[in-house]
This record gives structure tokens, C-alpha cells and sequence, in this order.
């Protein structure tokens, strides 16, 4: 992306697993890719999508082709040695711990509690959003109304076991 003078230039969001599979099992990708901030996984992330989730391969590779979602990797000395001693810990997989590796100067997605906890003890500056942070911004920016934001959180529990803890997302806008 070409940076104009004056220009606000998107965030960009790292996200895991966990926060991207909730978009990808109800096809709203279009959300994220709505939303102004820029996606990004990392190949470890996309292993773990088609891996783990093959129901969710075409909508992940149509994300990708779309311009949703961009791929990276795990690549620099700094972060070879954070993924390296956080996958140590024995404690994340791989996909939260590339997260985690490549976030440094970006925005975290994550809901995982423990990846959470140890994202916030390994860097006090590090921005993390979860799932129901980016729905909050869906219905700020205008993609979604608070209804439909209700009728997928709904659908997450009925359909996929993803619950979030509140009634309707009208209590968190107050």
C-alpha cells in the first residue's frame, strides 16, 4: 500500500486462529475486510485454518484472494527467537505463537486467555483486541447494525460453541 501525504494509513491486526476461524464459520470475512485496518496471518496461522478447520479452506483462500486477509511469515532474527521461546513454554501452538512473534508494532487478535495472559506479560505496549473488540468496531464504522452484531454472537453459540459473555452488544456501547 502507497502511502499518501496526509494519508491515515490503516492499523494492521495480526489475528490467530481463534479470531479469524469465528469469521471464517459464518463466511462474513467481508467484515474483516470492511473494517479499516489492515489482516494479517501468518503461514503457521494458515496451516492451522486448512489443518484444522478443511470445512473452512475455501473461505479462507477466497479471503486471501480477495485481499481480506494477508499472508506472512515468521521471518526476522527477533521474531525466530520470540516464536522459538514462546513454543519452549510447551504451553501455545504454533499459530498463537507466530502471532505473537510477528506483533511487535502491530495489533494482536486474539481470545485465547492464555496467549492473552502471556502476550500482556511479554510486552505491557502490545495491543490486543479479541473477537468481540472487532464486532464493537464493526458496529462503530457502520458494517454491522447492533442486531445483526446480536444475531451472529448468537449464531457463534448455537452453532460453532463460541460464546461471549453479554446479553446484546448494545451494553458494551454505552
Amino acid at each position: 500500500m502507497t502511502q499518501l501525504v496526509g494519508e491515515h494509513r490503516p492499523a494492521i491486526i495480526v489475528t490467530d486462529a481463534s479470531v479469524l476461524i469465528n469469521f471464517l464459520r459464518i463466511d462474513r470475512t467481508d467484515l474483516l475486510a470492511g473494517l479499516s485496518h489492515e489482516f494479517i496471518v501468518t503461514d503457521h496461522v494458515a496451516a492451522e485454518v486448512t489443518d484444522r478447520y478443511p470445512d473452512q479452506q475455501q473461505r479462507f483462500a477466497a479471503a486471501v484472494g480477495a485481499g481480506a486477509i494477508s499472508e506472512t511469515r515468521v521471518a526476522t532474527l527477533a521474531e525466530l527467537q520470540i516464536f522459538g521461546s514462546v513454543m519452549a513454554t510447551g504451553r501455545l501452538g504454533a499459530g498463537e505463537c507466530s502471532a505473537l512473534a510477528v506483533s511487535r508494532g502491530y495489533i494482536l487478535a486474539i481470545d485465547d486467555r492464555l496467549a492473552t495472559s502471556h502476550a500482556r506479560s511479554a510486552s505491557a505496549t502490545l495491543r490486543i483486541l479479541a473477537t468481540q473488540d472487532l464486532v464493537l468496531s464493526m458496529i462503530r464504522e457502520g458494517l454491522l447494525i447492533i442486531a445483526e452484531a446480536d444475531r451472529i454472537k448468537q449464531e457463534w453459540a448455537t452453532r460453532h460453541c463460541f460464546r461471549l459473555a453479554l446479553n446484546s452488544f448494545h451494553d458494551l456501547l454505552r
